[in-house]
């Protein structure tokens, strides 16, 4: 499921979904400039974010949503663009699991007065076995350079989140150096790109707090 039909930016949503939104919106999205450096479709210019060209499409709304931003933007280092404006591709996101069934939206009005939207975890099977792929994935499975660029780049992101599925230590920190260095190899390039997000990521996480259910609206 790790390399299933959901985006990976959408993915990775689900595979942290019990955290914070806070915490949750820079991972998204560096989970989408990600892929789409992956791609080949955002390139890096001595360190600012740029696109390929201007009619590039992946097909998918969130990424192409991202690629349509970064286009109309004043240029930013990867580290700004994963905090710059990313509660936007958090909330595509969302609306995309919605339309796939995986997340239920909840409409309600907060003191009586403004409308506000929850989202629910519905689909809570695909939820846990792409929790259970992933921990099987840290835990040392198979060898690092048999994992999908893909699937180690968004364990990469997911790790220097602070946000793994398994508890760290030497052991796993290890695991993630190595899933780092095969992600790094799965494009040209690429290897410069994920440190800067994955530095982008540890700015970006503030100290943890209790989850909440994995169920819970937001």
């Amino acid at each position: 499921m790790l390399n299933g039909p959901l985006s990976p930016p959408a993915r990775l949503c689900l595979l942290c979904w019990d955290t914070d939104p806070g915490r949750l919106a820079p991972l998204v999205r560096a989970g989408a400039l990600a892929e789409l450096a992956r791609r080949g479709l955002l390139t890096d210019d001595d360190g600012i974010v740029t696109p390929l060209d201007l009619d590039s499409r992946t097909g998918d709304p969130v990424m192409d949503g991202l690629l349509e931003l970064v286009s109309e933007s004043f240029p930013h280092h990867w580290r700004s663009w994963v905090t710059l404006h990313a509660r936007h591709t958090l909330d595509a996101v969302r609306e995309q699991l919605v339309a796939e069934g995986v997340l239920r939206a909840e409409k309600h009005r907060v003191l009586g007065v403004f409308p506000s939207v929850d989202h629910v975890l519905a689909d809570t099977a695909r939820a846990d076995a792409l929790r259970r792929e992933a921990r099987s994935v840290l835990g040392g499975s198979v060898p690092a350079e048999s994992v999908s660029g893909q699937t180690a780049s968004l364990l990469a992101l997911a790790t220097a989140a602070g946000l793994p599925p398994e508890p760290g230590g030497p052991v796993g920190d290890r695991r993630a150096e190595a899933l780092t260095r095969r992600a790094e190899a799965s494009a040209p390039g690429f290897g410069a790109i994920l440190r800067q997000l994955r530095e982008g990521l540890a700015d970006a996480s503030p100290a943890p707090s209790p989850a909440p259910s994995p169920t819970r609206g937001r």
